[in-house]
């Protein structure tokens, strides 16, 4: 389905997660990312892509490394692939391969293209990286640790905010390796709301949005968690439950951070 669309922006949501793919219209290029989840929604996908590409070259942009994010690469053989280094340089992509082949497996699907590890011809390695394409600037930066090869991207001078799994306002926080790490990655959220002017926040699962005040709120919300996970004595479940409808379907997540904290 279309969750959003406005101006030279359109965002697809997954069946599954509230998983969304981001496609972004320019004078001489598409931008693409995540595209996901299902052998039906890649081709509705497709479609679009199809029918808006013209010769313009498509780009995809990937957040991250989950299995769930990188699904629909093999669909797109001709776009060019912009990615964080660590994803570039993951010793794990064939076991990202495997999850693939084992999420058909176990939900009987045939997908018309082989599942692959997507193979990067834009490379990002520092903050602050940029790429320009005439009308559009993109601005990366490094976000870990959701996954050690997270990706933030704003493009100006539309003033979006690609964020991949950080500031969800459907998930809270989910910490995969580092807790100072993930700090330091919404502090640097922060920062580059302060920095660009961002108008509409697309994160990788969840709702865009262009209300400021929903963007801070995003924020301020992660923060909160992160602040008071250390100290949880159980009061910081009772504030999830009431704040994301489908918690009780994420909270071993929770009590994972919570042991991570505490290791």
């Amino acid at each position: 389905m279309i969750q959003f669309q406005k101006d030279n922006l359109t965002v697809f949501q997954s069946e599954l997660y509230m998983t969304t793919t981001a496609i972004i219209q320019t004078n001489e290029a598409i931008i693409m990312t995540d595209p996901n989840w299902l052998p039906s929604e890649i081709e509705v996908i497709k479609e679009y892509i199809h029918n808006v590409k013209g010769d313009k070259q498509l780009y995809i942009i990937y957040t991250h490394s989950d299995f769930d994010h990188i699904i629909g690469s093999g669909a797109f053989p001709e776009a060019k692939v912009i990615a964080s280094k660590q994803f570039d340089e993951n010793p794990k992509k064939e076991e990202s391969i495997q999850k693939m082949k084992q999420f058909d497996q176990r939900y009987y699907l045939y997908r018309n293209y082989q599942p692959v590890y997507p193979i990067v011809d834009i490379v990002v390695s520092e903050d602050g990286y940029t790429l320009e394409l005439d009308s559009i600037t993109m601005t990366f930066y490094q976000a870990p640790d959701h996954t050690n090869d997270g990706l933030f991207t704003v493009i100006e001078p539309y003033g979006l905010f690609l964020s991949g799994d950080y500031l969800s306002d459907i998930e809270f926080p989910f910490i995969f390796s580092s807790y100072e790490d993930y700090v330091n990655t919404i502090n640097k959220a922060e920062s580059i709301l302060l920095n660009h002017k961002i108008t509409t926040h697309i994160p990788g699962h969840g709702s865009t949005t262009q209300n400021q005040q929903e963007i801070q709120k995003r924020v301020e919300c992660s923060k909160y968690y992160l602040t008071q996970l250390p100290h949880d004595t159980g009061e910081l479940e009772k504030y999830l439950s009431r704040k994301y409808p489908f918690f009780e379907g994420m909270k071993s997540i929770h009590i994972d951070n919570k042991e991570m904290v505490i290791k």
